[in-house]
């Protein structure tokens, strides 16, 4: 998976499912039985407010935690509500089952300096983990605002009106995601004229970009994929661009 697919996934769970914050979630459905499943495998979850967001959950709710969202996503999560976690592949695709203090542990390029931080790094503070999908913003599971998996402001790069935000301490590539450049719109690991020419076509609706293309198309950071994207793409194909 590369990184452009990895936060549009996030992105897409943040706002395509009902999603609520349990502790050890990687996605299961939260059926009467994981109800009973998770309450009993954390103390955390059988506190009293949180046992009764648990409770009053429908059927059709996807659990996560923090690290949890990261892992199910890695792990293959499809959004099946007749699969055990949602689809996702537990320990698969060479992941293993670990926390957010040794996620960001184990990334690469980690810094608490947040120029430059590109889409799909981790985004970490103490005991908490969150994907960063650009322009400003992150995915994120949290019990906080929402309680559950939620788009949150990046105060590091700066405040976005409209969405609760917070600062992070560091960020860093995961070891399990492939990372590739902006521009590179056919995610093979180079900003070339063809990109450029594929977000051209996107731009004149001559061509449907996946939701992972789109993030990376959109270099000018406005939303859209246009006509300057393009040009873009194209300066920095012959390396005049950022």
């Amino acid at each position: 998976m590369n990184n452009f697919e990895l936060a549009a996934k996030c992105v897409e769970i943040a706002l395509k499912h009902k999603t609520l914050y349990v502790l050890g979630g990687f996605g299961a459905p939260l059926t009467a039985s994981m109800k009973r499943r998770v309450k009993d495998q954390y103390a955390y979850n059988n506190r009293w407010d949180r046992r009764n967001r648990i409770d009053e959950a429908s059927s059709d709710t996807f659990a996560f935690d923090c690290c949890g969202l990261i892992k199910a996503v890695l792990w293959g999560w499809k959004g099946d509500l007749n699969a055990v976690y949602g689809g996702a592949q537990y320990y698969s695709n060479n992941v293993p089952d670990v926390g957010a203090d040794e996620m960001i542990r184990r990334s690469l390029d980690v810094s608490a300096g947040f120029t430059g931080i590109q889409i799909g790094e981790a985004v970490w503070m103490d005991g908490h983990i969150g994907v960063y999908i650009g322009n400003g913003l992150a995915v994120e599971c949290s019990p906080k605002w929402a309680d559950g998996v939620q788009i949150t402001a990046v105060e590091n790069v700066g405040a976005k009106k409209g969405y609760n935000g917070r600062r992070w301490t560091k960020h860093g590539k995961l070891p399990w995601v492939r990372y590739c450049p902006a521009g590179d719109i056919n995610f093979d690991g180079r900003v070339t004229s063809e990109d450029a020419r594929l977000a051209l076509r996107a731009a004149v609706e001559l061509e449907k970009p996946t939701e992972a293309q789109k993030l990376s198309a959109d270099v000018t950071g406005d939303g859209r994929i246009t006509a300057e994207d393009a040009r873009e793409i194209l300066r920095k194909s012959v390396g005049k661009g950022d």
